[in-house]
């Protein structure tokens, strides 16, 4: 996909996040990289006049559903403009200088520490602490310069903290990828979009959520995934987000839109997209 030179990217992390690696995969080095602390601040970055787009994560292979993100996405106004998929490579980064030997604490994200699950069995001496993002905890090791800590993070941060890699590929599965959004204010939809993503609530009565399956199933339109998520404010109201192959562009998908649209209550498409190619998932 392309953008204006210097497109405005924020997204959640620290430079050198995984994040950081997906926009850029997705969009060229040409992009304005803007970190921010946590998921509100980066949803709320277009808003703040401080971004163009947002690249978000949504789902991983191991972990699953990031329902941060998609309870800000269904909140907010944005649009889906491209996704991109990239392989999650866990490596052990310390301070220049820093053996193996010495490191006695690893430092990062909760699920970047539980997919390395392995190598800690591996090494019942190192102690793990949790914080808030896997490249800033490389910039954290590196700036106290404690030859003990070593973070876990992706090649991106060992070279913009200047960190040395002491182990290479620590995740415990090798198929461990992450889908990431492109998101906009926009609602533009590409010509050659084979994607389709919305979101609904549904009434409380018997075969509600397989009547509103049921328009795409007769049209032989095939459903990625779906999955509920409750509506805030709502005790035991939920929301269904869906993934679609489909464009919005095709008749039979429009015609069963408007089939949909009568049986579920608050219907939002929320983008018309290019599925990332398989290409995208392959190991460096």
């Amino acid at each position: 996909m392309k953008v204006a030179k210097n497109a405005r990217v924020a997204f959640q992390g620290e430079r050198g996040a995984f994040s950081e690696e997906a926009a850029v995969k997705l969009l060229g080095e040409g992009i304005s990289l803007v970190p921010r602390p946590t998921f509100e601040a980066a949803f709320s970055a277009i808003g703040d006049g401080l971004s163009d787009f947002i690249l978000a994560p949504i789902e991983n292979s191991l972990a699953g559903s990031v329902h941060r993100s998609f309870d800000l996405l269904v909140d907010s106004q944005l649009n889906i403009l491209a996704e991109v998929i990239i392989p999650i490579a866990h490596n052990l980064i310390a301070a220049p200088g820093s053996s193996f030997d010495e490191v006695a604490v690893v430092e990062s994200h909760p699920v970047a520490l539980a997919q390395c699950e392995q190598f800690f069995v591996a090494n019942p001496r190192l102690k793990r602490v949790v914080t808030e993002d896997t490249a800033g905890s490389v910039r954290a090791v590196v700036h106290a310069g404690d030859r003990t800590r070593a973070a876990i993070a992706g090649r991106r941060a060992a070279a913009i903290y200047g960190g040395v890699i002491l182990r290479e590929h620590l995740e415990d599965n090798s198929e461990n990828y992450t889908r990431f959004l492109l998101l906009s204010a926009s609602a533009d939809s590409a010509e050659n979009a084979d994607k389709l993503s919305l979101v609904f609530q549904l009434d409380h009565r018997p075969g509600a959520l397989v009547h509103s399956l049921e328009p795409f199933a007769r049209r032989n339109v095939n459903l990625m995934k779906i999955e509920s998520r409750p509506v805030h404010g709502s005790p035991w109201q939920y929301r269904f987000y869906l993934d679609l192959q489909a464009s919005r562009r095709d008749p039979e998908v429009a015609a069963a839109l408007a089939e949909l649209e009568n049986l579920v209550v608050d219907l939002r498409i929320l983008g018309s997209y290019v599925s990332a190619p398989r290409s995208d998932s392959t190991k460096s």
